[in-house]
């Protein structure tokens, strides 16, 4: 008896089926292509919708159901930056923190210009040649409420060639006199600068000699101003000055031919505005009208000028105070002290010929060239000091404005008193 199903056959090669000429089914084989999902734990509560019978096939997942989203690790597909399935996802990278950069850097650029500064400072420091000794100075007049400086050109020729004193128009004079005198106050209430002729007409007082330390007595000689400094040097001159005058001087500075020169060249020049054309054959002098950039050479010719001018000496004064002001306001800028390529020559070339008091510091010096450089910026006065004819062919100073000029500066008050 077939124990088989009506239609069923147990003939192994009868179709598989009723009717079916087939054979029967191969067996069942994996299909390494389709692979089913694994279904990830499902969490307490979780929706009866998607809840499978007992026994039953795993129904299919699609991942949303667990709560993932994309881009996570566990939802498969890409990853978080577009990456593929099985590559490491790389962690965002935190953003520069460029308040702090920059902080670092500032603190950084602070500590070179600072290192810079203190490092300029004392190399120009070390450089001056503090040779003057006012502590020689006797019987010195009180202290006022101004800063003075005693301003020395000489015609000291010390360093220089045979040919740059044919070429400055110098000669070749032994030692040193006094070719300019000036007195700037720097004042609150405004600067002011008064040149003294040297043909000045004054009496050498009682002095200790700056070599010797001998006392010399007053013996009521009247000489010309420049004679003093011929006699005893600079100690004896700011006596003399300060004996004539009532002024006390504070600092005292001196540069020579060279160094006037030089400083110059290193400015690059010094623009003047010449209101009228002169030559003087002595000094090398040949200007013409109007604005020029005078380099070295021609600006000690035009300082030194005096037989082009009808009042030699008081004409030649003021070309000096307008060409010192003038070289203050172009070296006393951001573009000369800011720029190592123009500072550095500058005090180079200023500081090996300038010679100053002992207490006269590098701030003293700056100072002095502020000073002068407000001058020229209209702060401030120039003037010649006042005259009142002459004796014995030397130029009288006006007793009454002198000694109205200087008590004005010694209280700090404006100046009223005009020169010549």
């Amino acid at each position: 008896m077939n124990d088989w199903p009506e239609g069923w056959t147990d003939d192994r090669n009868a179709r598989y089926g009723r009717g079916s000429a087939d054979a029967q089914p191969e067996g069942a084989r994996a299909m390494r292509h389709v692979r089913r999902p694994t279904v990830p734990p499902q969490p307490q509560g979780y929706d009866d919708v998607y809840a499978q019978a007992p026994g039953s096939a795993p129904a299919y997942d699609s991942g949303y159901n667990t709560g993932q989203v994309y881009g996570s690790p566990q939802g498969g597909g890409r990853g978080a930056h577009g990456g593929h399935p099985g590559h490491p996802v790389r962690s965002p990278q935190p953003a520069p923190d460029w308040g702090r950069r920059v902080k670092a850097g500032s603190i950084v650029l602070l500590v070179a210009v600072l290192g810079t500064t203190i490092g300029t400072y004392f190399w120009a420091d070390g450089k001056m040649r503090r040779e003057v000794d006012l502590a020689k100075v006797i019987d010195r007049p009180k202290e006022g409420d101004c800063t003075t400086y005693l301003i020395v050109g000489s015609d000291s020729r010390e360093g220089m060639t045979a040919e740059e004193k044919r070429k400055l128009h110098t000669g070749s004079a032994e030692g040193k006199r006094t070719d300019s005198m000036m007195i700037l106050a720097a004042c609150s209430s405004g600067n002011t600068m008064i040149s003294l002729p040297r043909d000045s007409d004054v009496e050498i007082p009682s002095f200790v000699g700056s070599e010797s330390g001998k006392t010399f007595p007053a013996q009521g000689r009247r000489v010309k101003l420049n004679a003093a400094y011929a006699e005893d040097g600079p100690e004896l001159l700011v006596r003399t000055v300060e004996h004539n005058t009532g002024l006390r001087i504070d600092h005292y500075a001196e540069i020579g031919f060279a160094g006037f020169a030089n400083i110059v060249d290193a400015l690059g020049g010094v623009e003047m505005d010449i209101p009228k054309a002169f030559k003087d054959k002595k000094s090398g002098a040949d200007f013409q009208a109007g604005k020029q950039t005078l380099d070295g050479e021609q600006a000690l010719a035009f300082v030194r000028t005096r037989y082009a001018f009808a009042e030699s000496d008081l004409a030649r004064t003021k070309n000096q105070q307008k060409f010192l002001s003038a070289l203050a306001s172009q070296a006393a800028t951001p573009g000369t002290i800011l720029n190592p390529f123009k500072l550095y020559p500058t005090l180079g070339a200023g500081l090996d010929t300038l010679i100053v008091d002992k207490d006269m510091s590098l701030f003293d010096l700056g100072k002095m060239f502020f000073a002068m450089k407000g001058i020229s910026g209209g702060d401030g006065t120039s003037m010649n000091m006042p005259i009142n004819g002459t004796r014995g062919g030397n130029l009288a100073w006006d007793k009454p404005k002198m000694r109205e000029l200087v008590r004005q500066i010694q209280n700090d008050e404006k100046v009223t008193v005009t020169g010549n």
